[in-house]
């Protein structure tokens, strides 16, 4: 069982562009949007969802888009993934025993039972949101999968950091972490890319370890 928290509260500082190079992969015309999330206490927040919806701009993944939540060890591999909406999610299972992977949650209810080695079908997630994996088996087991309605999405690093390079325009900005809960909601914030490189200081006060 995991639990669930209230609306957190946040807190976010847009600080004076910053000289960057482009990175190699930036599309043309593109700008870094440098958000570095952290909890009340300043600490930084691995693992944090970090997505920019532009303003009408939401959309569901290309057809074919698929990701991958393994499980190894008895855990699952990453923990906390994050998809665009229409994503097909393979759940490989490569240890030794079986697993059962389901979702009880509203953002995607789904059951793989008992099984060794990869399901034939994937599953896909269709609706944005938050949705909470377990194992029938090993209670232990724990994974987040974020869903959003945006191609332009990232989780933060060690460091509490995240790069996202975004073709100027207005966006909705928006943070998850798994110390939030399942329920608490997103945090969001209107945010207008302009021609140069842009940095964000985001506190997220529901942020912290994982339940």
């Amino acid at each position: 069982m995991l639990s669930r928290s209230t609306l957190p509260l946040c807190r976010l500082a847009l600080s004076v562009p910053f000289a960057l190079s482009a990175g190699a992969c930036a599309p043309a015309g593109a700008v870094e949007l440098v958000v570095a999330v952290s909890d009340a206490a300043g600490r930084a927040l691995p693992d944090a969802v970090v997505a920019a919806v532009a303003r009408g701009g939401r959309t569901a993944a290309a057809p074919g888009t698929s990701a991958q939540l393994a499980q190894r060890d008895r855990q699952f591999q990453p923990q906390v993934l994050v998809v665009q909406a229409g994503t097909a999610v393979h759940f490989p299972n490569f240890d030794t025993v079986r697993h059962h992977v389901y979702s009880v949650s509203p953002t995607k209810r789904f059951e793989l039972k008992l099984y060794a080695g990869t399901p034939a079908q994937p599953v896909v997630f269709e609706r944005a949101g938050v949705a909470v994996l377990g194992c029938n088996i090993h209670d232990r087991m724990a994974a987040w999968l974020a869903v959003v309605d945006t191609p332009h999405f990232a989780l933060t690093g060690a460091t509490g950091q995240a790069s996202l390079d975004l073709p100027p325009g207005a966006y909705r900005l928006q943070l998850w972490h798994v110390g939030m809960g399942e329920e608490a909601g997103w945090t969001e914030q209107a945010v207008t890319v302009g021609g140069a490189p842009m940095r964000l200081q985001v506190t997220l006060a529901g942020g912290g370890p994982r339940p």
